[in-house]
Formats: C-alpha cells, sequence, structure tokens
C-alpha cells in the first residue's frame, strides 16, 4: 500500500518513461526498508560540527540501542581516545543507563521510546520528501565505490505542497541521486539550496550554499546504512542573525544488536 502512494506524486521525466519510474519505486522500497533495519544496529558515529564560524568541535560515540532508543556513549574528542579515567567514567554511565532503563515504569519507557522513534521520523521523513517533491530525469551511468549506477538528476516538480517547514527547503533544490543497479541502494546523494526560500513566514531564510551529501554502505547481504552524512546550512534569522553551520559526520563498525551491546559492557 505504502508503495502505491509514494508512486502517486512522482513526476516522470520525459523520454525514460517506466524506467525512471522502475528506478525511482524500486529505490524507495529499498530505502524503507534500510530504515526499519537500522535500529537492529550499533555504529560508531564521527560528527565533526561547527556553527556561526565557531571553531570544529569533533566527538565520537559509539551508539548503541538500549530497550527501544539508542544512547550515545562518548569514547573520543578531537580523534583522541579518551583517558583511562574518562573511558572508565562514560563505561559507568552507559551501565546506569541500562539499569535505569530496565527500572522504569511502562509508561516512563513509553515517553523515552516515542520521544526517539519522533525524531527518527522526522529525519527520515526529509529524505522521503525528496522522492515526493522533485522529477527526475535518468543523465546516466557510472561506476561509484565500486558499484555500478545509475546518475539521475532532480529538480522541483511545479506544483510540489511541502509536507513541514522542513520540506519546505525542497522547493529550491536541485540534486543528484546515484542508485546501485544491482540492489537500488541510493549510494550518494547531493542536494543543493540554488535560490533562497523562506521558512516559517518571515523568521528564518535558507541560501544558496545551503547543501547536503549522504554516502551509504552495504553492512549485510539486504541492507545499506549511512558511511558518511555532510550538511552546510547558510541561513538567516530574521533577516539579521548569522545561522550558518556545518556538520561532517561518519559512521563506522555497523555491528548487529544485542551482541555489540554485550561487547560494550564487557560481557561476551
Amino acid at each position: 500500500m505504502w508503495r502505491v502512494l509514494v508512486l502517486c506524486p512522482l513526476v516522470l521525466a520525459s523520454g525514460f518513461g517506466t524506467d525512471v519510474q522502475e528506478i525511482i519505486a524500486r529505490s524507495v522500497e529499498a530505502n524503507q526498508e534500510d530504515w526499519k533495519q537500522a535500529p537492529n544496529y550499533a555504529f560508531v558515529e564521527r560528527d565533526a560540527d561547527s556553527k556561526r564560524g565557531a571553531a570544529k568541535v569533533v566527538k565520537t560515540h559509539r551508539v548503541l540501542m538500549i530497550d527501544g532508543s539508542q544512547y550515545s556513549q562518548l569514547i573520543a574528542v578531537n580523534d583522541q581516545p579518551l583517558s583511562p579515567g574518562s573511558a572508565a567514567e562514560e563505561e559507568r554511565k552507559l551501565e546506569k543507563e541500562i539499569e535505569r532503563r530496565r527500572k522504569e515504569s511502562v509508561r516512563e519507557r513509553s515517553r523515552r521510546v516515542t520521544k526517539y522513534e519522533r525524531a527518527r521520523s522526522q529525519d527520515h521523513a526529509l529524505l522521503s520528501e525528496m522522492v515526493r517533491g522533485f522529477e527526475y530525469q535518468l543523465s546516466g551511468e557510472m561506476e561509484l565505490d565500486g558499484h555500478k549506477v545509475w546518475v539521475l538528476k532532480a529538480s522541483p516538480k511545479p506544483g510540489y505542497v511541502p509536507a513541514s517547514s522542513e520540506a519546505k527547503m525542497l522547493t529550491g533544490m536541485r540534486g543528484t541521486l546515484w542508485i546501485d543497479q544491482a540492489t537500488y541502494q541510493w549510494v550518494k546523494v547531493e542536494a543543493e539550496v540554488f535560490r533562497p526560500v523562506s521558512m516559517y513566514g518571515f523568521i528564518a531564510k535558507v541560501e544558496p550554499g545551503t547543501r547536503f551529501i549522504l554516502e551509504q554502505q552495504p553492512v549485510s547481504e539486504n541492507v545499506w546504512l549511512p558511511k558518511r552524512l555532510q550538511v552546510t546550512v547558510r541561513a538567516t534569522a530574521l533577516g539579521l542573525f548569522n545561522e550558518s553551520s556545518t556538520e561532517d559526520d561518519s559512521f563506522r563498525n555497523y555491528q548487529p544488536m544485542p551482541g555489540a551491546l554485550a561487547e560494550a559492557v564487557g560481557t561476551h
């Protein structure tokens, strides 16, 4: 049912017809399955972020799923491992959090998991809106990261009505998708703002120079998850304040849960 709903709004590039339709439809299906499977994996995430021109802050976390929501355990700062004392303290925090979640009430657990799922759905929704908000043209084929891919160019679809304030940004963006021909997975996605877009009324404006790049990798036979996410935001608030930021996140060492949690707390 969901697949039919996703396909209905697509506007397909003339000259490619059902070829483009099939590529997009199957890539959406693969992406949706990846999203469902993602909570079954732990991973290491390195975040290098900077806001309003400030110095870059680099932190690395081991991200674990514990009883329905994620927990991030700090393991390095500025690419340097924590001192033995700090590492031991982070281990104690992890063990304490595991115990706390085991003892929480049904209501507390529901509130925690619901908050996590809501944030997760919002993150996924913007990528999903790319399918609804763009029209696509097949521009060629190539090899990328060892995968033979189709290259699809994306541009704003006339008449597109954003589903959220965040999705309004897509009306001023164009992008490119590299889709694996064997699995229909998104190997890479790039999108950039090419014209200013007002958001939240007059409060904020997203400017050209805003862009994001998503690269993905296979972590099992049928599941692909993020390898790198780069986001550059050029924006102003109330026409006065610089809200620019850069974010460069990388992801590695995907491991199935719950084995990864047992390894993290030193029990095998």
